[in-house]
């Protein structure tokens, strides 16, 4: 994983960063694609495109980096108060020549259908930053103008700057929606994309298939490049970005001003099995004095040499339940290394690597480290989606308890405390009636929720600090 590891020690600028917001009129529009297509062929002329995803989201930012070169990072409104939105925006924006932002969902929506919290358009109004609009029009004509000005006059502080047709028939199509839109709605519309299957990303359960798995991204690339610069005015696109107005300075209190010296040793899980991390996440233990060592459950018979603490985070462990129990070498290292009292701190994917073992779609059972008690059974008919308020239950490697942060799950798994075994909670849902989450025990915590480091960065110094205080 690509990280830009000088960027905790400098003060972070926004100043005018040409910046462009790219949102949907609903999910599945075709945002992804539009998003990861701008941002190759800009990059492809040779400018520095940083890219970002609103909202939880670790799929599509691994479409950006392929697209950009550099890590795509999340802006979660919800998750992350307003000052570090800004403050991770202007740290990974420095030095960009224009950074992307794909939206999550409908242009609108978010944690609630009565306010804006979570959604697109409030990170669009956070930021500044002008919305391109990306409109299914492939059933559609003159309709796609009332569509794009109703977008354009819901809310008066967003700046609707643009709109882009997809999933056309062609030429003639485009021509009779884009007269509508921008002579009846008033705003431009910067191109199209044609209907065309050759386009299509590929998914499965939890979206699209990660890139960590795509062998021949290349290719499709080639082609969505191919067609955006047919097809789109990219140079009207970049004058929508520098549009964009400045933005004031932000302070900096999410990274240490100076980064710690490195103190401990931590294994981070990395294959085609775990790759959901957000990049602020390692950045930040790295600057509490954490050094980085990569390893793959699937393929290393042994945890990296010198690791004082674990790290597994979330991915598809269900797809490749066989290969992981097949690593028995590596299942018993992690059972001693716990057993010793190495800190471990695991979310998701990582909880369930953990279990006794996984139950996979069709039901065949495949036994994993069994650190935390029961099986994780995986459940075609129940997706586990959306935001969370935790509190902390007890003392464990990543938080006192009582400490609250805020987090998301999604996933097709289930586990709960075996009957008669014990398995303190590692945390309480405050905005799911109190239910108990997870398990925490001695120096392990693992859970379903997906927390982003600069929402709570007592977290990963927590983590290095346990780290650092074990040895084997």
């Amino acid at each position: 994983m690509e990280r830009q590891k000088d960027q905790g020690s400098a003060q972070p600028s926004l100043n005018g960063v040409p910046r462009l917001v790219i949102g949907g009129a609903t999910s599945g529009v075709g945002k992804t694609t539009v998003a990861t297509g701008i941002m190759a062929a800009l990059t492809r002329r040779g400018l520095r495109v940083q890219p970002f995803k609103a909202g939880p989201d670790y799929i599509d930012p691994s479409y950006h980096t392929r697209a950009t070169g550099l890590p795509s990072r999340n802006l979660d409104t919800w998750m992350l108060s307003e000052a570090a939105v800004r403050e991770l925006f202007a740290r990974a924006s420095r030095g960009a020549d224009v950074a992307l932002v794909e939206g999550v969902m409908g242009l609108f929506d978010g944690y609630s259908g009565l306010d804006e919290g979570g959604s697109t358009a409030q990170l669009a109004k956070l930021l500044r930053a002008p919305v391109l609009l990306v409109l299914d029009a492939g059933k559609m004509a003159r309709s796609a103008a009332a569509m794009a000005l109703g977008y354009a006059r819901f809310d008066p502080g967003l700046t609707l700057a643009g709109v882009l047709l997809n999933f056309l028939g062609g030429e003639t199509h485009y021509r009779w929606a884009r007269e509508a839109v921008e002579d009846l709605g008033g705003i431009p519309v910067v191109g199209y994309l044609p209907r065309d299957p050759e386009l299509h990303m590929g998914e499965r359960h939890l979206g699209l298939i990660p890139m960590a798995e795509r062998k021949t991204l290349g290719a499709l690339l080639d082609r969505l490049v191919e067609t955006i610069e047919r097809h789109v005015d990219l140079d009207r696109v970049l004058a929508l970005a520098r549009a964009a107005g400045p933005l004031p300075e932000p302070p900096a209190q999410i990274f240490p001003p100076v980064p710690s010296p490195a103190v401990a040793t931590i294994a981070v899980a990395r294959d085609e099995a775990f790759s959901f991390y957000y990049p602020e996440n390692l950045e930040l233990l790295e600057a509490h004095g954490a050094r980085i060592a990569f390893f793959s459950p699937m393929r290393d018979h042994a945890l990296p040499t010198g690791a004082q603490g674990l790290y597994m985070g979330g991915g598809f462990p269900e797809v490749y339940a066989k290969d992981l129990t097949a690593n028995a070498s590596l299942l018993r290292e992690v059972r001693a290394a716990a057993a010793a009292g190495m800190p471990i701190y695991a979310e998701c994917g990582g909880l369930m690597y953990l279990c006794e073992g996984i139950e996979d779609f069709d039901g065949a059972r495949h036994p994993m480290a069994g650190l935390v008690p029961g099986w994780a059974r995986m459940r075609v008919d129940r997706l586990h989606l959306g935001y969370l308020e935790a509190e902390a239950q007890a003392p464990s490697v990543v938080a006192e308890p009582g400490a609250r942060v805020r987090g998301h799950e999604y996933h097709w798994a289930e586990w709960a405390a075996p009957p008669g075994r014990e398995c303190p909670p590692a945390y309480r849902i405050v905005n799911q009636g109190g239910r108990p989450e997870g398990f925490a025990h001695r120096n392990l915590l693992a859970s379903f929720l997906h927390v982003h480091f600069g929402a709570a960065p007592h977290m990963a110094a927590r983590l290095v600090a346990a780290c650092a205080g074990w040895r084997a």
